[in-house]
């Protein structure tokens, strides 16, 4: 039956040829077409193409046109859109598959022109009808080289040249090589564990695996098993730095971070291994022969090897990398070392520098964790970027805790790393110094909105979105739960008010008080001066003004100080007032601080014993303003000198209280109360206990520089104590004046009485003729004469302390518009204020 279906099938191709040729069924070009025809048909392969018919039409036409054959191009288009569109019984279905054909039976048809006709492609082939079918199945075409698999081979080799060839090939490579390829393999496989091999061994003077000259290899081999053995010398650097580490080091000199390294590191040399055992594994099949069929693929050659290596030796390129530069490195610096060689384009490289540092940094990000959600500093080896040393509560939060830039690694930054510091900060100030246990709450609302939690392993590389998410959210609820303790529980805006109220004078009925019932007692020798009844007139001062009313825990903290004398103070010298501020608010009020609050009271105290000497001038000269009447039968030239006294004396403190009443008023208004506005308005927008230090620091530093206490107003500083000196001075040449006077006054009445009494009164004051009292014991004559030197003493006096303060208030005026702080253009305004000293001294 099948002879039959084959014998139809070859007369339809001897048909079909004879139909094309249109020859002769005897004609030789008759017979080689069908013997073309019967190879076409008996062929097994298949188009490398996709089946296309559109595309194989457009490239039959294209080749068309670009020959030159323009109207063949276009008659066959035609004919191809009448072929395509005809459906039906009759058509062809498969017409991809045979416009492939013809394509290809035209490029082969030209091909085999230039090389060989079809007559000696199937030489002597009969065509008779038996042959033809043993052609056809396939009985001639594998006597003639037909393989199974559909691949035609033309038997040009009857003698089995090819066979003979293939030997002596493999003949000459054994003469060439005295050691086989499969050796090789296996040294460098030994090499890539660190082991020498039979005959590639690691050589020191060269530092690396070294295939000796001796062995006889080609050149090529020699090349080869040298960049293979590069592998098994960048091996030995990791392993070698693993097991110094490991073994010979001491793990405080190491570290966790460092450990966490060389884990990693022993990971990946663990996978490293198990790819290893794989190649062995192969290495163990022979190398097949070239003319050996390799049905099998499971042997390893050294070009097979080289293309095994090719990832690990990138993998172990970069771990020997990391293990030169971190050799020297720990704990973050060896992470940032680590983290910028994973800034790589290459996936690989990313990928496998991720997977390292999400190990290594695993110690850091929980040593972040548990410093940001419980304060405690997980550092034994020193390997964080935040450091702490012992100190004092009261230094705990400026000194306590710093950053250690070499130990901040590159992929935290410096503002992420500061919030850190505070954070752990806060929680620690509130243990320690505040003595409160708020924050855990805080800290465990803030791992639960950044998404995380307060265990270990939260948090690690690669996620620093959520780092800083959590550092965000910790910090924001920490810091407002620290700076509430401090606002309410501790009363920090109290004591700042408190503060402004006693040492900055600001109370005014308790400084007034105060100043009156301690001013005798420190117009005494510093030396005499008793604390404790200076401490009890305090204490008096506060029960008789409306301190009284004040917290008392407030007012305990307000003592009297004396500070340091030296020969020849008095108390007002050495006299102040000191607040105590314990724990945690020394924090805040240092001694530092609070010498600088000690050098604005001084200042401050000075003026206002300044403007309470002329207070008390003014008590004694408005008593006597109508003295003058009682001098009717003293001499006219004697009350011309008596008042011209009086009206020079009233006409300087005139001016020193203007000075003083303007000063004073820019002191407490343009200088402590603006700057106490603005302290106000930062204390409520501080965010945390950084900004509540800077802003107290500013409003410090604010009184200071507008108080002429800095160092830029030192000159101008030293002129204005000189004019309150020079006041001092006055009020005493006042007080001298107006006792004169009185005494006068008093001895000029009792002239009038009966000599007797006169003379009586003569001889009771012979014993103090050095006093102005003592002038009136010679007579209305000696009284009128003693008077008018008196006066005429005085009003010398007066004048140079006049001339003087002129002097120095001209100096001091001129000094104010060269001053860099714009506040002290107030000051000048109002001193100034009827440009009475710009018409006097143009240059002002």
């Amino acid at each position: 039956m099948e002879e039959e279906e084959q014998k139809k099938v070859i007369d339809l191709v001897k048909e079909l040829v004879h139909r094309l040729v249109s020859q002769n069924p005897q004609n030789p070009n008759f017979e080689n077409s069908l013997r073309y025809a019967l190879r076409i048909l008996s062929s097994r392969l298949t188009p490398s193409i996709a089946p296309d018919a559109s595309a194989i039409a457009e490239s039959i036409k294209r080749r068309l046109a670009t020959q030159g054959n323009s109207s063949d191009a276009l008659t066959f288009s035609d004919l191809f859109s009448k072929f395509s569109s005809k459906t039906g019984p009759g058509s062809v279905n498969n017409k991809w598959a045979l416009l492939y054909l013809l394509k290809i039976i035209s490029d082969d048809r030209k091909t085999s022109k230039a090389v060989v006709n079809s007559s000696t492609l199937l030489p002597n082939l009969p065509l008779n009808d038996s042959h033809l079918t043993n052609h056809f199945n396939g009985k001639e075409s594998r006597k003639l080289g037909w393989r199974s698999n559909g691949v035609l081979l033309l038997n040009k080799d009857p003698e089995n040249l090819r066979e003979i060839s293939f030997k002596e090939f493999v003949n000459l490579v054994k003469e060439e090589n005295e050691v086989s390829e499969e050796v090789l393999v296996r040294d460098v496989l030994y090499c890539s564990q660190g082991i020498d091999g039979k005959h590639v061994k690691f050589d020191a003077t060269v530092d690396g695996y070294v295939l000796p000259d001796l062995v006889k290899v080609p050149r090529a081999t020699h090349v080869m098993v040298k960049k293979l053995c590069e592998l098994g010398w960048l091996f030995r650097k990791v392993k070698g730095y693993i097991s110094e580490s490991m073994d010979g080091f001491p793990a405080e000199d190491f570290g966790t971070v460092g450990q966490a390294f060389c884990s990693a590191l022993q990971d990946e040399l663990s996978a490293y291994y198990k790819l290893l055992a794989v190649l062995e594994a192969q290495a163990m099949n022979p190398i097949p022969l070239v003319s050996e069929s390799a049905s099998s693929g499971n042997y390893l050659s050294l070009r097979r090897l080289s293309v095994w290596f090719a990832e690990p030796m990138v993998k172990m390129r970069l771990m020997a990398v990391l293990v030169d530069k971190c050799r020297i490195l720990r704990g973050g610096a060896m992470a940032g070392a680590i983290h910028l060689h994973a800034q790589h384009g290459d996936p690989l490289v990313h990928e496998f520098m991720t997977r390292l540092l999400r190990r290594v940094c695993s110690p850091l990000f929980e040593m972040v964790r548990s410093w940001v959600l419980e304060g405690e500093l997980e550092d034994i080896f020193a390997e964080f970027f935040v450091v702490s040393q012992p100190v004092k509560a009261e230094s705990l939060w400026r000194e306590g805790y710093r950053l250690h830039a070499g130990m901040l690694p590159s992929f935290i930054s410096q503002s992420l790393a500061q919030r850190i510091l505070r954070t752990g900060k806060s929680i620690n100030f509130l243990r320690v110094c505040c003595d409160d246990r708020g924050w855990a709450d805080a800290a465990t609302e803030a791992a639960t909105a950044a998404g995380t939690t307060t265990r270990r392993g939260g948090l690690g590389y690669g996620e620093t979105n959520a780092l800083e998410s959590l550092v965000v959210e910790a910090a924001k609820r920490i810091d407002k739960h620290l700076l509430d303790v401090m606002y309410k529980r501790y009363k920090f805006k109290e004591h700042c008010l408190a503060i402004k109220r006693y040492l900055l004078l600001g109370q005014g009925d308790f400084v007034q008080y105060l100043m009156d019932i301690v001013g005798p007692e420190l117009s005494e020798p510093a030396n005499t001066i008793s604390s404790f009844k200076l401490a009890g007139l305090l204490e008096s001062a506060i029960r008789s003004s409306n301190a009284q009313y004040d917290d008392p825990d407030i007012l305990d903290r307000l003592r009297v100080k004396l500070m340091p004398h030296g020969t020849g103070d008095r108390g007002w010298d050495v006299f102040s007032l000191e607040y105590d501020a314990n724990c945690p608010l020394d924090t805040l009020f240092t001694e530092s601080v609070m010498a600088r609050y000690l050098r604005i009271f001084n200042f401050l105290w000075k003026l206002r014993r300044v403007e309470h000497a002329l207070i008390g001038a003014w008590k004694t000269m408005k008593p006597n303003c109508i003295t003058s009447h009682s001098f009717t039968k003293l001499q006219q030239a004697v009350k011309l000198q008596l008042l011209s006294t009086l009206r020079q004396c009233q006409v300087l403190w005139n001016e020193m209280n203007h000075f003083v009443t303007n000063l004073q008023y820019y002191i407490m208004f343009e200088v402590l109360e603006v700057s106490w506005s603005n302290f106000s308005n930062e204390m409520e927008v501080a965010r945390d206990l950084d900004d509540l230090l800077a802003a107290h620091e500013k409003y410090l530093h604010s009184i200071f520089e507008k108080s002429l206490l800095g160092e830029r107003s030192q000159p101008l500083y030293k002129s204005l104590f000189n004019l309150f000196d020079l006041i001092l001075r006055f009020r005493s040449h006042a007080d001298r004046l107006y006792e004169g006077i009185h005494e006068l006054q008093a001895r000029t009445m009792e002239s009038s009485l009966s000599s007797r009494d006169e003379r009586k009164t003569r001889r009771q004051t012979n014993h103090t003729s050095s006093e102005p009292g003592s002038w009136l014991s010679d007579g209305r004559k000696a009284l009128t004469q003693r008077a008018g030197e008196f006066l005429r003493t005085m009003g010398q006096e007066l004048g140079a302390v006049a001339k003087e303060y002129t002097s120095l208030l001209d100096g001091f005026v001129a000094q104010l518009p060269v001053q860099q702080h714009v506040d002290l253009k107030f000051l000048l305004f109002r001193l100034d204020f009827t440009e009475f000293y710009s018409r006097l001294h143009p240059n002002v």
